[in-house]
């Protein structure tokens, strides 16, 4: 009896050695997905936003200065740009996280919250790519 217990000590371990591997490795059935899409920029200023109730996005969330947060054409939320959906672009660092929603007019379009208006005029309108992580099949 006394002899079963190291090795049932050495399975644990190695059981919690696999798991920890696993979890280090990124075994978590995500697939990578990548669109260029076309990108402009925004800020929290009344012009640009809801009339009377500044920085209160579509879904309902308050945006805040400093926030990485995007609006997306509805046509990304339908290929899976939803609500909270974390988002890299391509020469910006960080992700972003999906927040708010484009008036239906656009479509392939980002709109990036910066934190002013002259950043937000220097970065224009440009082609990105954005990539997000949706559960494999």
């Amino acid at each position: 009896m006394l002899d079963v217990l190291p090795r049932t000590l050495q399975l644990g371990q190695w059981i919690t050695g696999l798991t920890l591997f696993l979890a280090i490795t990124g075994c978590d059935n995500t697939t990578e997905v990548s669109r260029e899409v076309s990108s402009s920029a925004y800020t929290l200023s009344e012009a640009e936003t809801k009339k009377g109730n500044v920085g209160l996005a579509a879904w309902g969330d308050q945006l805040e200065p400093g926030m990485k947060a995007i609006a997306v054409s509805r046509d990304l939320i339908k290929a899976g740009l939803t609500h909270q959906t974390e988002v890299r672009i391509d020469g910006l660092p960080g992700t972003y996280q999906v927040l708010d929603k484009m008036n239906k007019r656009w479509t392939d379009h980002i709109d990036i919250l910066m934190e002013d208006r002259q950043t937000a005029r220097e970065w224009g309108r440009q082609p990105v790519t954005i990539r997000w992580d949706v559960p494999a099949e």
